[in-house]
């Protein structure tokens, strides 16, 4: 071989490796497509979240959450199979107030039926815990994540851990015997309240983070309008919460049957027992009349809110998208107003009440989506 053509030998094996190492090193790089992949990873978990809550809310609702009376990461993992683990696992219930006060005449059958309710949702809890995990894991591995994507991925399973550990903790206050009370056994409205409300956190953190990487934001121009319109959605958004969380207040009082008539409260529109609790502030959390009247308001308040936005929209230019997420929010605040009247006047039926209940989390839902339609470009 001559001096020149090894030359060109060598300079092409160096370019098919160069080109080699440069493929591999775009791969492990984040980018567009990685990007809309590790998205639509967390869009698929924040939907395992909604699964939970509305699995939760009907647990509660069927009144089964007091029925698994241990806690076992794995343990718990199989229900009991044989006659004889049934009646081992009905005789531990049996030893806690809710059976001693409300169901004392249950039978196996019937505790079956509630301890499978329980056992789902926890199941389930452990499902969102592995769907978060496991990906978080590869796409680590593959080099998917930037360095603020690794600190989110910690903290979202940090927080999957965390709810898991709150629900037991909630648990715990509805299996502790109060002989000074001789009221329905129930979890504290507090825990209850920190339960949903981090679950919330945790849904909206993934869908934000998810529909951010899977769609690029739109370009809006930055004028006073726009930016009143932002800040506006951000306020919406804001209530949306509160409403929702109140609702876990409603329920853990059951404060939805307290006064099941509307506009009125019975025959006032501010009941006489607003304020019977002292210090007045306990009123807010713990007098089921006054925790119905501030999610009332709170409800009213946020149909006022959205529809405001959506007016306030239309006299705005804004891209298809954000048109569609805003007319699919106001859709949903009268549909969840309906829903939540026609839960109260009807004495919280079970299937109307999850209905109600999931109703307040689509609402969210679209919240969330209004908010990523109208997100700043980044710089």
């Amino acid at each position: 071989r001559t001096p020149f053509r090894q030359w060109v030998l060598q300079r092409g094996q160096n370019t098919v490796v160069s080109e080699a190492g440069s493929a591999h090193a775009i791969a492990a790089t984040p980018n567009s497509a990685t990007n809309r992949i590790v998205g639509q990873w967390l869009v698929g978990c924040s939907g395992l979240v909604l699964g939970a809550v509305v699995l939760g809310g009907v647990t509660r609702l069927t009144e089964s959450g007091l029925s698994m009376v241990d806690w076992h990461l794995v343990k718990e993992m199989k229900p009991p199979r044989t006659q004889a683990e049934w009646e081992a696992e009905f005789s531990k219930y049996q030893q806690f107030p809710e059976f001693k006060i409300m169901n004392h005449d249950m039978t196996l059958t019937e505790f079956k039926f509630i301890f499978y309710m329980e056992w789902g949702h926890r199941m389930w809890g452990r499902l969102v815990g592995l769907a978060y995990i496991l990906p978080a894991m590869y796409f680590w591995k593959k080099g998917y994540f930037t360095r603020k994507m690794k600190v989110q991925a910690l903290g979202l399973c940090g927080f999957v851990f965390f709810q898991g550990l709150l629900g037991w903790y909630m648990v715990k206050s509805g299996l502790e015997n109060k002989p000074e009370s001789y009221d329905v056994p129930r979890v504290s409205q507090y825990r209850l309240a920190s339960h949903l409300g981090s679950a919330l956190v945790l849904y909206c953190a993934s869908l934000w983070m998810g529909l951010a990487l899977m769609r690029p934001a739109n370009k809006l121009p930055n004028t006073r309008g726009i930016v009143l319109l932002r800040r506006f959605a951000k306020g919406t958004g804001a209530l949306v919460f509160l409403t929702a969380l109140s609702g876990a207040f409603v329920a853990g009082l059951d404060a939805g049957l307290v006064y099941n008539s509307f506009p009125k409260m019975g025959d006032y529109w501010i009941p006489d027992d607003l304020l019977a609790f002292s210090p007045a502030v306990r009123n807010v959390f713990e007098n089921p009349t006054t925790v119905q009247f501030d999610h009332r308001l709170l409800g009213i308040g946020s149909l006022a809110a959205i529809t405001s936005l959506y007016l306030f929209s239309r006299r705005m230019h804004l891209p298809r998208r954000a048109k569609i997420a805003i007319g699919c929010l106001t859709a949903m605040a009268y549909t969840q107003v309906v829903l939540g009247i026609s839960t109260l006047l009807l004495y919280v039926p079970t299937p109307l009440a999850a209905t109600h209940q999931t109703g307040s989390v689509a609402l969210l839902t679209f919240a969330i989506w209004v908010l990523s339609e109208l997100r700043k470009v980044a710089k």
